[in-house]
């Protein structure tokens, strides 16, 4: 399924500054999807832009973080589970959800569950840090995401926001959300993909994202989020340059 060109999102700009645009060669791909083949039967991911992203699963169509427009989404199969991480403006929209959940089960951590609106509260779940769950056989486990330096601790602190792992048969992706190399991160076993975030002063540089990568050795990893303020942004061909043997990077097309 080919995506429709996006920009970068006006919210996640107004809450951060002004971003740089670096021409990157992974910008080329605009928005490709990749099929990643899994016990379970394929799953398909389509980067839609910075943080957000789809998945089509054997067990359902998963949105990460949907924010931006609505319109975003059209070509899309309709959300089955849809995650968000944590509250800030480019991983939560309460009007994108609104116009896009239609039946869709909603999970997400504690903070964004306190402030959804009546309709997107009915029915949503929630999950803080350690938790465990499953939806149509699908594990769903909440880890930490959350900076460790000192003067960043105020963008995301410790205890807040969910990174998530979800368990297929076989098949084990994780989501970074918004995080510095933490330890849980680093202790993670069996992932096979994983999506993982990189911009300054909001998380952290490639070379700590590559560092952590390196440690828990997932088959497949995507740098995302990689846009910055103030020079922060990250560049995801040098990190792909810094991973250890067996593991692949997926650039896609956040940015395209």
């Amino acid at each position: 399924m080919k995506t429709n060109r996006r920009t970068f999102l006006a919210a996640a700009a107004a809450a951060t500054g002004a971003v740089t645009i670096l021409p990157y060669a992974a910008r080329a791909d605009g928005h490709a999807s990749d099929v990643f083949e899994t016990n379970a039967g394929d799953i398909t991911v389509h980067p839609v832009s910075h943080a957000s992203f789809v998945m089509e699963t054997p067990l359902g169509t998963i949105y990460v973080d949907p924010v931006g427009a609505a319109g975003d989404y059209a070509n899309f199969p309709a959300p089955d589970l849809i995650l968000i991480t944590h509250e800030h403006g480019d991983h939560y929209s309460a009007e994108v959800l609104t116009a896009i959940r239609g039946e869709a089960h909603l999970i997400t951590n504690p903070a964004v569950n306190g402030m959804l609106p009546e309709g997107l509260a009915e029915g949503a779940e929630t999950m803080a840090n350690g938790d465990a769950t499953s939806w149509n056989d699908l594990q769903i486990d909440a880890i930490p995401a959350h900076n460790t330096t000192e003067e960043r601790l105020n963008f995301h602190p410790p205890g807040r926001d969910n990174g998530y792992v979800l368990t297929f048969d076989g098949f084990r992706v994780y989501i970074s959300g918004d995080t510095e190399d933490i330890a849980e991160m680093r202790a993670l076993e069996n992932i096979d993909l994983a999506f993982v975030c990189m911009n300054l002063p909001f998380t952290m540089a490639a070379d700590a994202a590559a560092s952590a990568v390196n440690e828990f050795s997932p088959s497949y990893v995507y740098p995302y989020h990689y846009r910055g303020r103030d020079g922060g942004t990250q560049d995801p061909e040098a990190f792909a340059a810094m991973l250890g043997e067996g593991i692949e990077a997926k650039m896609g097309g956040w940015y395209g």
